[in-house]
């Protein structure tokens, strides 16, 4: 069982060996790179720990162009993977147009919506961002020296604002005063993956008094972390645990738990139960990372603070606004 990535010019051809076991699932990444830190990162992450504990094996690729999402998926399906998981928004089109072609064949969008009554052989798994973020702002805002906090976004889509928008509600329930900041990188699939972009963004955000930054921006906010290290000033991860990047400098990550997300779908292989779900605060989806890389920065307070917030949230007592519910948030402008 063979996988072979060739590149022909500025593109790359799929070419698969016949006869993968239907029991071996597939994974696809979205732009950006198997090894981001963050998102693609924890696809992988969860795909590894699954073959390290069963013993199985999976595929998977990283994808050099948009041209190629399509072909990975019938590929990957005419070979007989199952189920075949996929990362990012991105995905939704291109598993909507090849589904009914291969009804046999489990797909997974992970962070992507595909209606469920139209393919039946589809699971969606969204994540309740926003309220994972509105806890790492309330940590922002905790830490702010400045009265200033910003946040850097990657491609420009309703996704990442509401991530913005989780965090400023999260800064503002804090300190009503505070400023937020918010840039997004830009409006194609190249923006999660342009450090030098989000290093700019930055030094401009901290010229504009921010002493924290949350970066929701795929391998960008590589270049984000490294300059508010670089700065002097406190920086926020995101999807995987960033905080061993720059130890001391991380206030924390905002935890999305794609690496459980993969781990479960491939777990559950052919017999993978379809349709859309969602995964929040309550289900552990989202969270914020505390280790030794970051426990100097965390205070007793900030901790408590958190946590009720959690409890309240988790309760249905706090409210996190949903800028995807209507293109709207009560807490920032874009």
């Amino acid at each position: 069982m063979n996988f072979t990535k060739t590149l022909l010019g500025a593109s790359a051809a799929l070419a698969l060996s016949a006869g993968a076991a239907l029991a071996d699932p597939a994974l696809i990444y979205d732009l950006g790179g198997k090894f981001d830190k963050s998102f693609n990162e924890a696809a992988f992450n969860g795909a590894q720990r699954w073959a390290e504990e069963t013993g199985g094996s999976y595929r998977d690729i990283e994808l050099q162009s948009e041209a190629q999402r399509e072909q990975a998926l019938r590929r990957f399906a005419e070979a007989g993977f199952n189920p075949i998981v996929t990362t990012g928004f991105s995905m939704s089109t291109p598993i909507d147009n090849v589904a009914a072609d291969y009804p046999d064949t489990k797909f997974v969008t992970i962070d992507g919506f595909v209606d469920p009554e139209a393919h039946p052989n589809v699971k969606s798994i969204l994540f309740a961002e926003h309220q994972g973020s509105y806890l790492v702002g309330m940590m922002a805002a905790m830490a702010s020296e400045t009265g200033t906090v910003s946040f850097v976004g990657g491609m420009d889509i309703p996704l990442i604002r509401k991530f913005a928008c989780g965090y400023a509600q999260g800064a503002k329930a804090v300190n009503p005063e505070i400023e937020v900041i918010s840039n997004m990188t830009g409006t194609t699939p190249a923006a999660w993956n342009d450090p030098v972009k989000g290093s700019e963004l930055t030094k401009a955000q901290i010229s504009q008094g921010s002493d924290v930054v949350f970066a929701a921006a795929g391998g960008t906010g590589i270049g984000v972390l490294q300059t508010a290290a670089d700065e002097g000033i406190l920086s926020i991860g995101v999807d995987s645990n960033q905080n061993y990047l720059h130890p001391g400098s991380v206030l924390t990550s905002m935890l999305k738990r794609v690496d459980v997300a993969t781990y479960d779908a491939m777990q559950a292989g052919a017999d993978l139960e379809t349709g859309v779900e969602v995964l929040t605060l309550a289900e552990d989806g989202v969270g914020y990372a505390m280790d030794e890389h970051n426990a100097d920065l965390v205070t007793e307070e900030m901790r408590t603070a958190v946590e009720e917030a959690k409890a309240s949230i988790v309760a249905g007592e706090t409210e996190v606004h949903d800028y995807t519910s209507d293109d709207s948030c009560p807490a920032l402008t874009f």
